[in-house]
């Protein structure tokens, strides 16, 4: 499966990906606004075992994003049960030095998209700790609303931070 970008493409996994993945992955400024099972340092082993997880994913929840013919990053929906079996998680991160492009926020109108179209979500939501502005710009860019901030609520890094929450919904039908 692919979903087309302005100067990406959105994407499914593929074996080949791990070389990228591991070396764009494999940063500090990324890993410090991920959940702690985004490992630092990012091994090729690493790369590899979170490939085997997605490649045969059906339904496609998450993407390599692809630039230049490379994994520049990863975008999913993270599914969930019970009550919120159609309210997923929205993760997603870029490499530094393709941010500031415009990239992402495409990104994740296509993948919202997609999941409203595609998998009959009724919300998507998103974390983002305190102090992550570029990533909540990136949300906002991308139609999400702030519904509010979960105080002292993760713990990163040996730190106590905020969760910044953030939902889209699917696009009213008249």
């Amino acid at each position: 499966m692919e979903i087309t970008g302005p100067t990406f493409t959105l994407r499914n996994w593929r074996t080949d990906d791990a070389v990228s993945l591991q070396k764009y992955a494999d940063n500090r400024n990324i890993s410090a606004w991920l959940f702690d099972r985004f490992p630092f340092p990012y091994t090729l082993q690493d790369a590899v075992d979170f490939i085997n997880l997605k490649i045969n994913q059906n339904p496609v929840t998450n993407f390599a994003i692809i630039v230049n013919g490379e994994v520049a990053g990863v975008i999913g929906l993270d599914m969930r049960e019970d009550v919120y079996r159609k309210t997923p998680l929205l993760g997603y991160w870029l490499a530094e030095n393709y941010w500031g492009r415009g990239i992402m926020p495409q990104a994740v109108k296509l993948v919202t998209t997609y999941g409203f179209e595609q998998l009959g979500l009724i919300c998507i939501q998103a974390n983002v700790f305190g102090g992550n502005t570029k990533s909540m710009r990136v949300l906002e860019k991308a139609g999400f609303m702030k519904q509010g901030i979960a105080l002292q609520s993760a713990i990163k890094d040996g730190r106590v931070v905020d969760e910044h929450r953030f939902a889209i919904y699917p696009p009213q039908k008249h």
